[in-house]
C-alpha cells in the first residue's frame, strides 16, 4: 500500500514540475534530456535486441539437433 501511495505522489510530482505555470518550470530541461538520452537509449535497445535475436537462433539451432538426434534414437529402436 505504500509503495502504491508513493508512486502517485512521484507521478504527481513530475507532472507538476514540467507544467509551465509551476514554479519549477522543468519542462524545457525534461525535453533536452529526452533530445539527448534518444541515441543512447536506441543504441542500448538495439544491443539487447542483437544479443536477444543471436541466442534466439542459438536456441533454434540447438532445438534442430535434439529433434534430429531424438529421431535417429527412435529409428534405431525400431
Amino acid at each position: 500500500m505504500i509503495s502504491i501511495i508513493l508512486g502517485i505522489v512521484f507521478i504527481a510530482f513530475c507532472v507538476f514540475a514540467v507544467l509551465p505555470m509551476c514554479p519549477l518550470n522543468w519542462g524545457a530541461d525534461v525535453i533536452a534530456f529526452l533530445k539527448g538520452m534518444a541515441p543512447v537509449l536506441s543504441a542500448f535497445i538495439g544491443l539487447i535486441c542483437f544479443f536477444i535475436g543471436a541466442a534466439d537462433i542459438k536456441d533454434k539451432k540447438e532445438a534442430k539437433q535434439e529433434a534430429k538426434k531424438e529421431a535417429e534414437s527412435a529409428e534405431e529402436n525400431k
